[in-house]
């Protein structure tokens, strides 16, 4: 595995010799160490030239980008080397397939409900009662299997959201009155950090589908776009509840992130640089934590989920295997 580099310094972006140099305003140099580097996330106002991005393309590197409020830019994606056309046209043909893609989706969003059923079951019993929206969640689950569209397995999905957002209140022990989802803008601090976390998983699900043959245009659930990799999206789903949502209730839980970490001024819709660095040292952790995979039989990280969960679409997709997706059993 490679390493990830976050850069919130304004300054230089320049390439020296075979490394990546980021230079702050002050004139303090980080050698990058392009040989070892997947990912760099860049926060700052940082200037680069064209040397720079052909270097990056030419050893794999995806950049990501983040403006000063924290919210995604966009991404350098590198010319695709690992590239099949035969699984493109089998991933289009799967898109195309009414039935094909409806299955898939439905199976992404199986797992996405289960995962956030898992969640409110670790909370269950300690000190709370789930109970009833674990059994809405479960009946609103059961009712995917019968959806006839995609529309209408998202309008299923939207429900079995808002009724798990409207545990949080109680899942979260700081006092914050969060009482639906709101994404543009986030309306408090935890519509902030959700919209923070999750599009640092839609980027980590970008950089894992760029190691792999997989288009990520091409989607299944979310309807492809002109401005997104929306295959990010489906896989993205999966992984919310494991990484994002439980890396959110602990750090709020545990007081690692409070209203100190967002400007007040503008109703906590901006994170602090201190507040990001934090998010960010606890997500890497979180993406190197090292389960046991039946399956397979050894030990992998959270971040090479992601990717084996794109290998099992490519093994549907090419009719080898049917995709199940991947479910939390802790």
């Amino acid at each position: 595995m490679g390493e990830t580099f976050y850069i919130f310094a304004d300054g230089d972006l320049r390439r020296k010799d075979n490394n990546v140099i980021v230079t702050n305003l002050e004139g303090d140099s980080k050698n990058l160490k392009a040989e070892v580097t997947d990912e760099i996330y860049i926060f700052g106002e940082v200037s680069m030239n064209t040397k720079v991005l052909n270097f990056l393309s030419q050893k794999s590197i995806i950049m990501h980008v983040f403006n000063y409020y924290g919210f995604y830019s966009g991404s350098f994606y590198p010319r695709e080397t690992n590239i099949s056309g035969y699984l493109l046209v089998q991933q289009a043909k799967s898109y195309d397939n009414e039935n094909r893609r409806l299955s898939l989706a439905k199976e992404i969003l199986r797992t996405s409900s289960y995962n956030i059923y898992r969640n409110l079951r670790y909370y269950n019993g300690r000190g709370l009662d789930l109970n009833e929206p674990m059994k809405e969640i479960q009946s609103l689950s059961d009712r995917l299997e019968y959806g006839n569209s995609i529309n209408e397995i998202m309008g299923i999905e939207g429900n079995i959201r808002k009724k798990y957002y409207s545990t949080w209140n109680d899942i979260i022990k700081q006092d914050i009155n969060f009482e639906k989802r709101v994404k543009r803008p986030p309306d408090n601090m935890i519509n902030t950090l959700i919209s923070f976390v999750n599009s640092l998983i839609y980027t980590t699900v970008l950089s894992e589908i760029y190691k792999t043959q997989l288009n990520p245009t091409i989607s299944f659930l979310h309807e492809p776009g002109t401005k997104r990799f929306s295959l990010c999206l489906d896989i993205a789903e999966i992984f919310k509840p494991l990484i994002g949502d439980r890396m959110i209730f602990s750090m709020l839980n545990k007081n690692q992130i409070t209203e100190e970490d967002f400007e007040r001024k503008s109703n906590f819709l901006y994170l602090k640089e201190p507040g990001k660095k934090k998010i960010l040292m606890e997500y890497d952790n979180r993406l190197n934590q090292i389960i046991f995979h039946k399956e397979l039989g050894r030990d992998v990280s959270y971040r090479y989920l992601m990717r084996l969960e794109c290998y099992k679409l490519i093994k549907d997709i090419i009719g080898e295997k049917e995709y199940s997706g991947f479910k939390i059993w802790w």
